[in-house]
């Protein structure tokens, strides 16, 4: 028997876990890391079953390529080959705009998925980069950007400080806290209580945060700016404004918000308007407060504006960048994520429907147009790492028919799945206690600074390859070099690539250095370990890949510090409160207010046993809570002759699906929980619990304008019964 100490990589908690294995690498046993300074022993349902998950019989083992309507085994070379040639003939006959490469959710929880996607995305050359961003947090860094010259500039709730939380469309019970790494959240509130504060919750749901908070206030979904901006009128109409940084655009913000005092909320949200007011001076009254919003205030038609609203509020009440308002962490490796250099945006569109690129993205909602229209270049073939679009992006079954439209297609992923089943070529990665592990990006929204890095529990198999070696490979290919060339050679790469940024970041420890002689220092273990071991040599602490390892449990670096000044890059140096593509965006805000109110709009639902589509497969975590239901409230089960089953329907498509009536919603929102839909799916387990394909009902002309992002919360639909 031996025991390994890992950071779980399914969600944002970045919880520890204590692993029991027998001699055969089998899992016996998985516990809370009693001895993380930060976790301190919490485990959720996911992480328990971690070990089902890496031992799930039906993950991928070695290469798969097409061979007529299915699949056969391949040697690596054989399939790196086989990707070579699709890659180069696409290039050579169509330009490298006909290569498109999506980035999964999964990639932000690795370290190989994090340190190859700039160097992936130099070396392919191609305008065609999307990833999982826009299909759920891009009006956050949006709204950062903006704000503060940094999209990367988020600052999280302070929630073992703070005396007042007012939560909108998140639900951080079950998420743990999304893009807000909270883990055991159920302590944390606890404590909240017991040093006398309170949490609010404004969602179309009384979800586990509602049923745990002090008051919870249903809202039609989509419509959470306009309770936002009655707040901000409430504080600007009352004299309750506090702001304690510099700011640029007050006056013009007080102009723009005078159109929708708190009456014009409760028409639009149905929350009451004396209740918004008493929201509004209840923040500026609180000894120390935080506004934190989600996918519920993220995934919909107005996301930025929202999240731009709730920093907008914190900024107001002077609860910015202070201990018990919202903060940001410091992270242990040196950020070079952070370019120094103010936001730019729209430096290209996309060739269909001229949608700016934001981060270097383009909105996935328009990957299937981008696939569909003939033309000068139109997307042939697919990179995809780590993503299930046929089930997670807008109509994704849309998408789905798009990629049998396709030259090539190569999926890194350890599934023959609902997307991959369409791929050419699939490389899977290996086990998750196979792979080394740090979380790069989940420690940018931490509520306490704090690392942690994990080995291989487990080594790799003569037949297997790391994610690393696969990533690199893919990378050399896209840069030209050819299948056969030394996989070594791309750790010159990025290492070169991550370096050359670290050294001219203004601020940075490392800056001016010559990238020769930053080199030169690096100590350690090849390839991801050894750039991360330079990284955390050129961070705020000084720490070492060395130093993590002989600190299995992780490291508390202390609370969060106020660091706002340091991260501000916006032309003006102040936060700018008024940036002109969110002003512009409310001509579009003033059209809602005169458009009819749906009998009946579709929202999602976060599910504690499940995570996206990922999580179907594990028999341990199918059945209770984590089912594909349709939540309808009992009042509209009858007003809608409703019986056992329901077809839904939606400008997109529509579904058949089991009705769970639930009192839990309000009137006029149905619910049905995200990443479903495996009918055709090779893995056993779901395909015997199904569920059906929610984003067959979301309809991809419709995005959040300034992020691009896919709008799922608030669909228009309708709802009858279904006759057997």
């Amino acid at each position: 028997m031996t025991t390994a100490h890992r950071t779980c990589p399914i969600c944002d908690s970045v919880c520890g876990l204590k692993i029991d294995l027998d001699l055969t690498g089998r899992v016996t046993r998985v516990t809370g890391d009693d001895q993380d300074p930060f976790t301190r022993g919490y485990i959720c349902p996911k992480g328990a079953s971690i070990g089902r998950l890496d031992e799930d019989p039906d993950r991928l083992r070695h290469p798969l390529i097409r061979e007529g309507d299915g699949f056969r085994e391949a040697s690596w070379e054989e399939a790196f080959e086989a990707v070579e040639r699709g890659l180069a003939g696409v290039v050579e006959r169509h330009g490298r705009d006909a290569v498109a490469v999506f980035f999964g959710n999964p990639t932000y929880h690795t370290m190989a998925g994090f340190l190859y996607r700039v160097p992936l995305i130099q070396s392919l050359a191609s305008k065609n980069v999307y990833s999982s961003g826009t299909i759920d947090h891009m009006p956050k860094h949006v709204a950062c950007a903006h704000l503060y010259g940094d999209p990367f500039a988020i600052a999280v709730p302070d929630i073992d400080r703070t005396d007042y939380l007012l939560v909108i469309g998140a639900n951080p019970m079950e998420s743990h806290g999304s893009l807000f790494c909270a883990p055991d959240m159920p302590a944390r509130l606890r404590a909240l209580r017991e040093r006398g504060g309170r949490m609010v919750v404004v969602d179309p749901r009384r979800t586990r945060t509602a049923e745990a908070a002090d008051e919870h206030f249903f809202v039609r979904p989509g419509t959470d700016p306009f309770l936002l901006l009655g707040i901000v009128h409430t504080l600007f109409e009352e004299g309750l404004t506090s702001v304690t940084h510099d700011v640029d655009g007050l006056d013009e913000l007080r102009e723009l918000v005078a159109e929708f005092p708190p009456a014009v909320a409760e028409r639009v949200s149905g929350v009451p308007a004396g209740d918004v007011a008493r929201l509004a001076r209840e923040l500026a009254s609180a000894r120390t407060a935080a506004v934190y919003s989600r996918m519920g205030g993220s995934v919909v038609e107005f996301g930025t504006i929202t999240q731009w609203l709730v920093d907008v509020i914190n900024v107001l009440t002077g609860n910015l960048d202070r201990p018990g308002g919202t903060m940001f962490t410091r992270t242990a490796a040196l950020e070079v994520f952070r370019t120094g250099q103010p936001f730019e945006w729209g430096r290209w569109h996309s060739r269909v429907k001229g949608f700016p690129e934001v981060l270097g993205e383009l909105p996935t909602a328009t990957l299937a147009d981008e696939i569909e229209t003939p033309g000068d270049g139109q997307v042939r073939a697919l990179i995809n790492i780590g993503a299930n679009q046929v089930v997670a992006a807008p109509n994704g079954p849309r998408l789905g028919r798009a990629f049998d439209q396709l030259d090539f297609m190569v999926c890194v992923d350890p599934y023959l799945n609902e997307t991959t089943r369409h791929a050419t070529v699939i490389l899977p990665p290996p086990r998750i206690l196979q792979s080394p592990h740090y979380d790069f990006l989940m420690q940018i929204v931490m509520v306490r600074n704090y690392t942690r890095y994990s080995p291989p529990a487990l080594p790799l198999d003569e037949d297997q390859r790391s994610e690393a070696e696969i990533l690199a490979r893919l990378t050399l290919i896209a840069a030209g070099a050819g299948a056969a060339a030394d996989p070594s050679g791309v750790d010159e790469m990025f290492i070169g690539q991550l370096l050359t940024g670290a050294t001219q970041m203004p601020g940075s420890p490392v800056e001016g250095m010559d990238v020769a002689a930053l080199r030169a220092t690096i100590e350690g273990d090849d390839g991801p370990e050894q750039v991360l071991d330079t990284l955390l040599k050129f961070g705020p602490y000084g720490l070492s890949l060395a130093r993590l390892k002989e600190e299995p449990h992780g490291i508390d670096l202390g609370p969060l510090e106020p660091r706002l000044e340091e991260l501000l890059r916006t032309p003006s140096g102040r936060v700018e409160l008024t940036p002109a593509p969110i002003v512009a965006d409310f001509d579009r805000l003033r059209a809602r207010l005169a458009a009819p109110t749906p009998d009946v709009v579709l929202i999602g639902r976060r599910q504690l046993r499940s995570n996206n589509s990922w999580l179907h497969n594990v028999a341990s975590l199918v059945g209770g809570s984590n089912r594909c239901t349709l939540h309808v409230n009992p009042a509209d089960v009858t007003r809608l002759g409703l019986g056992e089953r329901a077809v839904v329907r939606s400008a997109a498509g529509e579904v058949v699906v089991a009705v769970e009536p639930n009192d839990a919603i309000m009137p006029g929102v149905v619910s049905l929980p995200h990443g479903w839909g495996h009918e055709d799916s090779a893995q056993r387990v779901a395909a015997r619990n199904p569920g059906v394909n929610a984003n067959a009902l979301t309809d991809e002309l419709v995005i959040d304008v300034p992020s691009g992002n896919a709008v799922f919360n608030g669909v228009p639909v309708t709802v009858g019964p279904h006759e057997d």
